[in-house]
Order: C-alpha cells, then sequence, then structure tokens
C-alpha cells in the first residue's frame, strides 16, 4: 500500500489547508522516471520527500501530522499517538488520506473528521466523528489529471457506529487492509533530533560501521538472562563490553549512534516499500552521508518496492541533490504554518535551489533582516554604555 496525498483542514497550528502530495507533477523525462517509482499508467511517486524552512517555520508540526496520518492508515488507536496533539482540541479536523493498494490496483480516497470528547485537558481524547472510503479501478490509460478526482465514485465504507468491536479512535481502513492483505509500513526518528541514545539495537553490518566510523571494527548485541551486552571493538584496541545502550554515547559521535539508527531502520524500509521519517536528516550528520541515505531511496536497485523517505532539513545545500522540485516543500510561519512545493515558488532553472533558498528569493527562508539588526543594535548598546 502506497500513501499518495494528505490534505488536512481545521489544524489549529497551520494557516489554511494542508496538502501534500507524494507524487510526481512536473514533465517527467526518461532520467527523472529512473529516479521515481512507477505506479501505474504515467503516475509516478518521488521516493524522497523534504521539508524545507527556517526555524519555527512548521517543519517539524508538518511531520508530526505525516506520522499521525501514518499511525492512523495503520489502524493504531489515534489516543496511544504522541503526535495526536497537532491535531488540537477545539474544533474538528477533517482529513483526506489517497492510497494505492498495489496488489488489487485499487485507488481510494479515506476521509477522516477527527473530534475531540472529554471536558478538562487531562481528560481529553480524539475520536473519529466521522469516515468514508471511496475506491476506483486504476487503469492503464488514467492520466495524471484525474488521479484524485472521485467525484463519480459511491462510497464503498462509512462509518455509522455500527461497528460494536471497533474503537472510537481506530480507523474503518482496518477491514480494507486486511481484505486487500496489505498494510502501510513506517519508522519514524522525529524524537532523535537531540538524542544520542541507540534505540534500533542490533548487529551492525561492517560496510555502515566503515561508512559512519572506520575506527570501529565490530559492534555486537548479545541478548543474556542477565540482561543485554553489547560489545564494541575499535581497530587495534580491546573489546570494550557494555550493558547499556546509553553507554555507547561514551564511546561513539552522536552521527555515529544516530547514522546506526538510520541506516537500519532504512534496510527494513526498502526491504518492506514503506515511509521512513527523520526530523531534521543533517542533524549530526556530515552532508556526505546525509547525501549517500538519499542516494539509496532514489536508486532502483536498492529500492525497488518504492520506499519514501520524508525529512526536514535546514541545509540549503541538500536541495541541490535534488534534479526535481516537486519533492520539496518550502514551510513558512506567518499567521499560520503553510507548506507550498518549491516547483510552484521557483520556475526558472537557471538558479540554484540552495541560492534561491538562502538568498530569500523564495521568500521566508531566510532570518528576517529587521530582527537581525533590531538584535545587532541591541549587542552595540552594550559595548557603548560600558
Amino acid at each position: 500500500m502506497k500513501l499518495l496525498r494528505i490534505t488536512a483542514e481545521g489544524l489549529p497550528l497551520f494557516k489554511d489547508k494542508l496538502d501534500l502530495c507524494f507524487c510526481a507533477s512536473q514533465r517527467l523525462d526518461e532520467e527523472s522516471k529512473g529516479q521515481l517509482y512507477h505506479l501505474f499508467s504515467n503516475i509516478y511517486l518521488n521516493p524522497i520527500t523534504a521539508l524545507v524552512g527556517v526555524n519555527a517555520s512548521g517543519k517539524t508540526s508538518v511531520l508530526r501530522l505525516v506520522l499521525a496520518v501514518l499511525s492512523l492508515l495503520s489502524c493504531e488507536p489515534l489516543n496511544h499517538l504522541e503526535t495526536r496533539r497537532i491535531f488540537g482540541f477545539d474544533n474538528d479536523v477533517k482529513l483526506n488520506s489517497y492510497l494505492f493498494y498495489e496488489r488489487s490496483g485499487l485507488l481510494c480516497r479515506l476521509e477522516t473528521v477527527i473530534g475531540c470528547t472529554g471536558g478538562s485537558v487531562p481528560a481529553q481524547r480524539c475520536a473519529i466523528v466521522s469516515e468514508t472510503l471511496w475506491c476506483k479501478k486504476a487503469s492503464g490509460s488514467m492520466p495524471r489529471s484525474s488521479l484524485f478526482d472521485f467525484k463519480n465514485c459511491s462510497p464503498v465504507l462509512e462509518r455509522n457506529g455500527s461497528e460494536a468491536f471497533l474503537s472510537d479512535d481506530v480507523s474503518v481502513l482496518i477491514s480494507q487492509n486486511r481484505k486487500n492483505g496489505e498494510a502501510l509500513a513506517f519508522e519514524s526518528m522525529n524524537s532523535f533530533t537531540g538524542a544520542q541514545n541507540l534505540t534500533d539495537c542490533g548487529d551492525a553490518s561492517e560496510d555502515v560501521l566503515a561508512l559512519l566510523d572506520p575506527g570501529v571494527e565490530s559492534l555486537k548485541f548479545e541478548e543474556r538472562s542477565g540482561g543485554p551486552v553489547i560489545r564494541l571493538k575499535f581497530k587495534g584496541r580491546p573489546e570494550i563490553a557494555m550493558n547499556s545502550a546509553a553507554e555507547l554515547a561514551n564511546y561513539l559521535s552522536s552521527g555515529t549512534i544516530k547514522g546506526l539508527d538510520a541506516f537500519s531502520k532504512a534496510r527494513r524500509i526498502l526491504k518492506s516499500g514503506g515511509c521512513l521519517v527523520i526530523d531534521e536528516l543533517e542533524n549530526h550528520f556530515n552532508l556526505g552521508i546525509v547525501a549517500a541515505l538519499m542516494r539509496f531511496f532514489t536508486d532502483s536497485r536498492i529500492n525497488p518496492r518504492g520506499a519514501i523517505l520524508i525529512f526536514s532539513s535546514h541545509c540549503p545545500e541538500l536541495l541541490d541533490e535534488f534534479s526535481r522540485g516537486d519533492c520539496i516543500y518550502v514551510t513558512r510561519n506567518q499567521g499560520g504554518i503553510a507548506a507550498a512545493r518549491l516547483s510552484e515558488r521557483l520556475k526558472r532553472n537557471d538558479i540554484k535551489k540552495s541560492d534561491a533558498y538562502a538568498s530569500d528569493y523564495l521568500g521566508g527562508t531566510a532570518p528576517d533582516y529587521d530582527a537581525y539588526m533590531r538584535l545587532k543594535r541591541n549587542l552595540e548598546s552594550i559595548f557603548d554604555a560600558g
């Protein structure tokens, strides 16, 4: 199952309707097709979606919404999610999730309205107020313009309150997933931005270690009755034994620890064809390692099942790794969070993406100049007064 698009209305932190599409919308040539995942007809999936913007522009909030939707579509209870507060507790939120079941060739639109029950904040919980599913068969001649058009389709499934064994915070999509024999796998590193603990414990491959830290010979995890034993070996030095993954921070860099987590999760997602979500991908990494991870997802030999990497970044240099602009969203927070495709805001091909971003050509992608000057004058006044 592939997630093709998300729209959301009523989110308290967002300015207007949010629309995130993971399908290619720009012109397709033979070179670009080799970096995309073919679904059917002339419909291709972008294997990477990047969110870029200045601090506090809403990148992390958008990723939280994506994770909440992925959890909803995986039929996890909403009230078990750390990301559920992105929905707020004041108004109903309407989500539209567009899906493609590859085995059956079904295109689906799931509309989910999420509300709040309970009075005081501690007692408040999410509940699915209404839910409707539309489906249509994908065809080899379907144009991109009609991909998300379900106007002539009748609902195949509606939530009506008679689902006796279904919790009010679990999607009715659970029955469709079972019927089609497909589910949406995903992994998250959204809470790992500033962490230095290895969350994905398992023997690290020599190839990954060589890329992240050439000085490490091996890293192995053993499960014993008295607790886990971690064995770390540097080249030419005695082995170090530990009982907690947290101790690795004493010997390995933050980049190595995060890299071990990221590449381990990426390996599973590439195998399943799911989604990997990472906040601030470049944090703790040098750009070479970031670029290597991105290229794994755009290489059809490594990613034959159409896995998607969704990440946020502050680093404009990363934008030049993309040959397309329809997989990059620029976020801004001016009276509310908004996200727009780079391809819709940068029409010129003679400007490097990183230059357009860093120079504020796109608007809202560089620190506010007036705020900078006020801070500068404030700092000057300190020394003038002294």
